[in-house]
């Protein structure tokens, strides 16, 4: 007896939204699973690769350039030029795609919008649909706003002074529960990235742009290599010429950090760039060395600068692949957002973004990112003052680098220690940031920061790892170890501040018993979660 033949179509498992279809077209769908059945299997075995190349580290706790990969680290070629709409990227801006955000950051007077699916959004079913018709609203120029606390009425400017979308879908790691395709949830990167482009790829080439995307939490080039085949036969698909997609890479893992030229290889007729994403990659190094002995062990996150040998020798070495190979190389995040009340702090805070953003621009940097739009003309002026009227500074191939597998990973190299107030901040920021993302916000706003799923990751880890590493603090002139006493105490303390702050009605109505106890699960089992989102998930609502 044959087997059943498949569903022809996606199943929606989800309350109706809203103009929902418009976006869950038959034939969008119908695109979806034919990418689902597809590449959903090697997607599958990629994920598995990863779980056998940490066992690796654990094994040896060392990393190196790949020996079967020379070949493409030593020949001789380059990426795929730039397309008009990407030459210039000075100064990008990040956030989610909700609609009062779409319009503020296309109006931003960025070069660029990193529309946001991943990080910054928490995927409810929600912010997946009404992300994905905000910007085809957005393209159509039937987009509006008016934010019904203020009376405030948001609209786009004129198309020339527009930022360029590049869209980030989710990372292969995280499924839709809410599109079963032959039974089984979809890969929540396919998801992203079809329906994006099936809507909008004929769209965006009619207004002289393209469908441009950022790949986040890739952790190898063979998982770029997937990438390039789903775009390959999208394009086919619809009918457009190969290399109208381009995608932009976060090196946001350490081990793609020693893949980089490959990665740019793989994805050579569809590469734009590679970008240096510093709170995922210090998530990763702990991750991948939690358990490789103190020489492995970060200090608090904030004292983690990007001036740091380790992290030096990162974005040293990012340039010089990306102009090596023609490529464009994209910095990392300002996310302060500024006090409306506090001028001082603004100043010293503006300071810092300044002196972050002139040394990248002066290490090679082609742009580099910012988390609000008051911080653009900062971030701007450093890279007006480096690039003038040139739109990169690709020509700057920085020879002078020499990066040895070692640098990438000398964690030992940075003279700062753990602390009992690094363990409290972890502790705060982790609780509220989660919380916010329960209710289905991935962008929050914490101790004057933006802060996405990057940050809570990274908070999680580092009470992770300085438990298991034994880590003693000094702490009103005692010595005090790290351990999930002193944790679950700390987060107690946390919740009964929230609570008297926030009051009991406010309280009630949040997430937070559920943030808190959530946090802790992560932090303090001894089986360690791949990522904080997979189990919080199962949490979310909507």
């Amino acid at each position: 007896m044959s087997a059943p033949a498949p569903s022809p179509l996606a199943i929606v498992d989800a309350e109706p939204l809203p103009r929902q279809d418009e976006v869950l077209t038959e034939a969008a769908l119908a695109f979806v699973t034919e990418l689902q059945r597809r590449f959903g299997p090697r997607r599958a075995e990629l994920l598995a690769r990863r779980s056998e190349r940490r066992a690796e580290i654990a094994r040896t706790s060392h990393l190196d350039f790949l020996p079967d990969t020379a070949q493409v680290r030593e020949g001789e070629w380059k990426v795929a030029p730039a397309p008009a709409a990407l030459l210039d990227r000075r100064v990008e801006i990040t956030g989610p795609t909700d609609r009062k955000m779409t319009i503020n950051a296309l109006n931003s007077g960025a070069k660029v919008w990193l529309a946001d699916f991943e990080d910054a959004s928490a995927p409810t079913w929600e912010n997946v649909v009404l992300g994905q018709l905000n910007l085809i609203d957005a393209y159509e120029r039937r987009i509006d706003f008016t934010d019904a606390r203020t009376g405030k009425a948001y609209a786009l400017k004129p198309a020339d002074r527009l930022a360029t979308v590049v869209m980030r879908p989710r990372g292969w790691h995280l499924e839709e529960r809410h599109l079963l395709i032959d039974g089984s949830p979809a890969s929540g990167s396919l998801v992203d990235f079809g329906l994006y482009f099936f809507h909008n790829a004929q769209r965006l080439i009619d207004l002289g742009k393209g469908p441009y995307f950022y790949l986040p939490k890739t952790e190898s080039h063979l998982e770029a290599r997937l990438w390039n085949e789903v775009f390959v036969f999208a394009q086919d698909y619809v009918g457009i010429p190969q290399g109208t997609v381009r995608a932009t890479v976060l090196i946001e893992t350490i081990t793609a950090a020693y893949e980089m030229e490959e990665i740019l290889y793989e994805l050579r007729d569809h590469a734009a760039g590679l970008n240096a994403g510093r709170w995922d990659y210090l998530f990763s190094i702990v991750k991948n060395f939690r358990d490789g002995g103190e020489k492995f062990v970060l200090p608090d996150r904030n004292a983690v600068t990007m001036t740091a040998p380790f992290m030096r020798a990162y974005t040293e070495l990012l340039v010089r692949t990306c102009h090596k190979r023609g490529a464009h190389a994209i910095g990392g995040m300002a996310a302060f957002i500024p006090s409306r009340k506090d001028a001082e702090v603004n100043k010293v805070a503006f300071e810092k973004v300044k002196a972050d953003k002139d040394r990248e621009a002066g290490d090679g940097f082609d742009g580099s990112w910012v988390a609000h739009p008051d911080l653009v003309p900062i971030a701007m002026a450093s890279f007006d003052a480096v690039l003038g009227e040139k739109p990169n500074q690709k020509d700057r191939l920085r020879e002078d680098v020499s990066v040895a597998a070692g640098d990438l990973i000398a964690i030992d190299s940075l003279d700062a220690k753990p602390t009992y107030e690094g363990l409290r901040n972890a502790v705060q920021v982790g609780i509220r940031y989660i919380e916010a993302w329960l209710r289905g916000l991935g962008a929050v706003a914490i101790f004057g920061l933006m802060e996405d799923a990057a940050t809570a990751e990274i908070s999680r880890s580092q009470i992770w790892q300085w438990i298991n590493a034994g880590v003693v603090f000094e702490h009103d002139g005692e010595q005090v170890r790290a351990t999930a006493e002193l944790t679950r105490a700390i987060a107690a303390e946390e919740l009964a501040a929230i609570r008297a702050e926030a009051g009991e009605e406010a309280f009630a109505a949040g997430k937070w018993q559920q943030a808190h106890d959530l946090l802790l699960k992560v932090s303090l089992d001894a089986d360690y979660a791949d990522f904080l989102t997979l189990p919080a998930y199962d949490q979310l609502v909507g």
